[in-house]
């Protein structure tokens, strides 16, 4: 039985999901702090976190950062308040694999936990098991530490995003449908929506183009999804 842990500081809410959670055959953890939530993932190691920001203690944010400095597998999903964008942004950029926006349907969060679940047990994400940098115009990509150079400058990747990298590089000037990447990437059939890996394109832009707003890396395709056009590589569409 997969055990999920719930930090969560609204009784109500948290109540709610343990019952909901409970009653799909999940073993279930909670807390409503921060430092509470780090003490249960340490003694109980969850198959998925579901993380609120909003908490006392340590922030979500906060907990989101101490999983990841030495647990890149375990699947965390957080909630965010509608509209707050930055928040969504944050969360991705530490290591959060989705995101739900609260207030949010049974459906759409059992959705989200069955299919980062299902890439668990999949034995898919986590540290990349490859030790060949990533090269494509000036910037380097180490996928050991997952850190990247651009210009001479360094900065950090989470899992997802060297995943979400890694499938782009290896497919060169062909054309990925956000469904293929979404399920090649989240898990088989991935019942979310488009939102989080449109963000974490965005998130990688940041750090991988000269002006994001305008990539020659990572090209949009009009309602379809994503090409990479690397000038390190061979075009094989």
């Amino acid at each position: 039985m997969q055990r999920i842990l719930i930090v969560e500081d609204d009784p109500a809410i948290l109540l709610g999901l343990e019952d909901m959670l409970a009653g799909e055959g999940y073993r279930v953890d909670s807390a409503r702090d921060g430092r509470r939530a780090l003490e249960l993932y340490r003694s109980r190691r969850p198959d998925l976190v579901l993380l609120d920001i909003m908490i006392p203690e340590f922030s979500g944010y906060e907990v989101c950062r101490r999983i990841r400095k030495t647990d890149v597998h375990t699947p965390i999903l957080m909630l965010t308040a509608k509209g707050q964008e930055p928040d969504k942004v944050a969360g991705l950029e530490l290591g959060a694999d989705d995101y739900v926006v609260k207030p949010f349907g049974v459906s759409e969060l059992l959705a989200r936990v069955r299919a980062l679940l299902r890439r668990r047990s999949a034995g898919s994400g986590g540290k990349p098991t490859q030790s060949e940098p990533l090269r494509f115009g000036d910037v380097e990509i180490d996928p050991q530490r997952l850190e990247g150079k651009k210009g001479g400058k360094s900065f950090p990747l989470s899992a997802r995003q060297f995943e979400l990298l890694s499938l782009f590089f290896e497919r060169p000037g062909k054309v990925l449908s956000r469904a293929e990447i979404l399920d090649e990437i989240w898990g088989i059939c991935y019942e979310g929506t488009t939102r989080t890996l449109d963000q974490h394109v965005a998130n990688l832009r940041k750090k991988i183009e000269d002006d994001p707003a305008r990539p020659k890396y990572i090209v949009t395709v009009h309602r379809v999804g994503y090409r990479f056009d690397s000038p390190n590589r061979a075009d094989t569409q």
